[in-house]
């Protein structure tokens, strides 16, 4: 059983910084792309960055470019991801996500494991 649990949210004025982490269990961490998506209230679920399996590709949301910074950690099965200069539209529920294959996409649907969400809430 694979399991994600996503932590570091929080509340935090516009253009202040925070960290997300995301634990995965089990022992193949490394065999698959990362993602993390979020979810603001009464939207759909968006993507905001991806990682492949050893960090060669990298992709973003064209909302986050510049701002956030997607990093994983093999050894520890760890994927992060780093959001600075914040503004309040960035306020959602944040999800980290495992892809099905090794090359991360935009597409919510071929993620196959997710976390259970952690709250990030900017205020101007």
């Amino acid at each position: 059983q694979v399991q994600l649990v996503e932590s570091g949210g929080g509340s935090v004025q516009a253009g202040g910084s925070l960290r997300l982490s995301c634990v995965v269990s089990g022992r193949t961490f490394s065999s698959y792309a990362m993602g993390w998506f979020r979810q603001a209230p009464e939207k759909e679920r968006e993507f905001v960055a991806g990682v492949s399996s050893f960090s060669g590709t990298i992709i973003y949301a064209d909302s986050v470019k510049g701002r956030f910074t997607i990093s994983r950690n093999n050894a520890k099965n760890t994927v992060n991801l780093q959001m600075n200069s914040l503004r309040p539209e960035d306020t959602a529920a944040y999800f980290c996500a495992r892809h099905r294959g090794r090359a991360p996409s935009k597409d919510l649907i071929e993620y196959t494991y997710w976390g259970q969400g952690t709250q990030v809430s900017v205020s101007s």
